[in-house]
């Protein structure tokens, strides 16, 4: 393949968000060689450096969002947002979180981007599900509501009574709470499921 210049590289992978291998790929040079070309376009202020090996660049009609680096932050696997974060999305928690919380069958740790801060927090692999992509055709997977509502109950029994508490909640009409004891039945460890299903019975008493 022929060399062309990482900006032409860039160009052709048509989305804003892009790693330093793609980019290398693309441009059909060497690893090195591309983080100094893209190091000098960080200073003309044509791309940004997002994270380690992770950049951006303005593709016009394509906003680049906090969202849209979550596939590039786990190369090895997979993570979806859930817990407070999705909670806000899917319109059930006002309150905008300081941090983007993630699902994941990673070590739970902080990753800081320009774009914002990932907190990740390790699930059981058998309990890793119940997401899917952003309003059907998003850049990112998300927990469906009920799912979300769960995970936090699950991790406030093993994390110290982390998200035990909300802000106000508004749950929509569409919101199961027969989904959300599903889900919770699915929970491999019988201390934490019968942690989560006193919980869920909480909550529902006091929004029925």
């Amino acid at each position: 393949m022929p060399k062309v210049s990482v900006l032409t590289a860039i160009k052709q992978l048509k989305r804003p968000i892009f790693t330093t291998r793609e980019a290398a790929s693309c441009a059909g040079g060497s690893t090195s060689g591309t983080v100094q070309a893209l190091n000098h376009l960080a200073r003309e202020g044509v791309v940004i450096k997002i994270a380690r090996g992770i950049w951006g660049v303005d593709m016009g009609n394509k906003r680049t969002s906090q969202y849209s680096v979550i596939p590039f932050l786990l190369p090895h696997g997979r993570g979806y947002v859930s817990f407070i974060s999705a909670l806000h999305l899917h319109g059930i928690i006002e309150q905008i979180p300081q941090l983007v919380t993630l699902a994941s069958t990673a070590h739970t740790k902080t990753i800081r981007t320009k774009l914002g801060t990932f907190y990740l927090h390790r699930i059981a692999p058998s309990f890793f599900k119940g997401f899917d992509w952003y309003k059907g055709n998003g850049d990112f997977l998300i927990a469906e509501p009920e799912k979300a509502f769960v995970d936090c109950l699950y991790l406030s029994a093993r994390k110290k009574k982390q998200f035990g508490h909300f802000p106000e909640l508004h749950f929509p009409k569409s919101f199961s709470f027969k989904k959300a004891r599903d889900w919770a039945g699915q929970i491999p460890d019988i201390r934490i499921r019968s942690y989560v299903n006193r919980e869920l019975e909480k909550v529902r008493g006091n929004n029925s």
